[in-house]
């Protein structure tokens, strides 16, 4: 029976909870420094050169990893 109170005074809660996190919601947001349009082209610019430069580095040691690995298995299968 203890149980079933806890479940309807949590439900019973639930819509004053959710006004209260939508309030605290709402006042966060007013407070967030937003970057501006130049900053978010600029580190925009930087995250696609960045993940390139990555995707081009992974890409060199994959195919070099690769040779190696097939070097190894016609040394051995010989």
């Amino acid at each position: 029976m203890a149980e079933q109170q806890s479940i309807a005074t949590r439900a019973a809660a639930w819509p004053a909870r959710t006004k209260d996190y939508f309030e605290e919601l709402q006042l966060e947001m007013k407070r967030v420094t937003w970057p501006s349009w130049k900053q978010v082209r600029a580190t925009t610019g930087v995250v696609i050169f960045a993940v390139f430069a990555f995707a081009a580095y992974f890409a060199v040691v994959d195919t070099l990893v690769g040779r190696l690995i097939k070097k190894l298995f016609d040394t051995f299968t010989k």
